[in-house]
């Protein structure tokens, strides 16, 4: 079958695209380059001829409150509008575990908007909830960064790598549609701040990681709750140790 991934050439997608590929399917890998804008609205509906599944794995550019709002609300407007007139069988979407339980931050509103629009659509469709990715520690890392000390919750997270979120979106795409909400994450729960500590010691990073329970994560304070998922999620493989052992020196 015929699938357009939107962000098709992102960390996720490039993976995600690679699979499906492998399966046999006809996959385009969607993105500005490639003359698909989901902003702009430029060649969405040229790409939705005769697909059968939309995998949105885009990411905004920002994440000023503002423009990752206008980021997620415009994009998923014009890519619903132009599925739904091109008749789409199965719309995927990959969100954040916790969204629904961190709207102090700017970014998870903006997840929240649009998987609200996901919803109200009336294309079938999948949300999956993700973890956070192992390779972003170096961005939660400089988020927290005040000098040469690092501040961080030491709230639980649950880590997933690239290479299992990409798996799980390829057996969402290629199965039935869930009109609901389904979550990923990794084999291992471990306190953010004791995380972001083990990968800056393997990294050579001499900061120190200062373990604070008001530290703020990307404008939103975290509890015991906010980033693990729920019951019977799907878990990766991948743990830390193997997902380290396995990237270029520098990561």
């Amino acid at each position: 079958m015929k699938i357009v991934v939107i962000g098709g050439t992102g960390l996720i997608g490039s993976k995600t695209v690679n699979r499906l590929r492998a399966l046999g399917h006809e996959v385009i890998a969607a993105s500005p380059a490639s003359g698909v804008n989901t902003i702009t609205g430029e060649g969405l509906a040229e790409v939705m001829e005769g697909t059968s599944v939309v995998l949105d794995l885009a990411n905004s550019p920002s994440f000023e409150d503002k423009a990752v709002m206008e980021f997620f609300e415009t994009s998923g407007r014009n890519l619903l509008a132009a599925e739904k007139k091109a008749g789409v069988k199965h719309h995927i979407a990959l969100s954040v575990v916790g969204t629904e339980r961190l709207q102090d931050s700017g970014y998870m509103r903006a997840k929240q908007v649009q998987e609200n629009l996901i919803r109200q659509s009336g294309i079938p469709f999948t949300i999956v909830h993700s973890t956070q990715f192992f390779e972003f520690l170096g961005g939660i890392a400089a988020s927290g960064a005040k000098g040469e000390a690092i501040h961080l919750s030491p709230a639980p997270v649950q880590p997933i790598a690239s290479d299992d979120v990409a798996a799980a979106m390829t057996d969402v795409a290629i199965g039935a549609p869930l009109n609901g909400m389904i979550e990923i994450a990794g084999p291992e729960k471990i306190g953010l701040a004791t995380l972001v500590g083990r990968y800056l010691d393997k990294m050579g990073d001499p900061r120190t990681v200062v373990a604070d329970p008001h530290a703020l994560y990307f404008g939103a304070e975290l509890n015991e709750q906010s980033l693990v998922p729920g019951a019977n999620p799907r878990i990766g493989k991948i743990d830390f140790e193997t997902w380290f052992a396995n990237q270029p020196v520098k990561v």
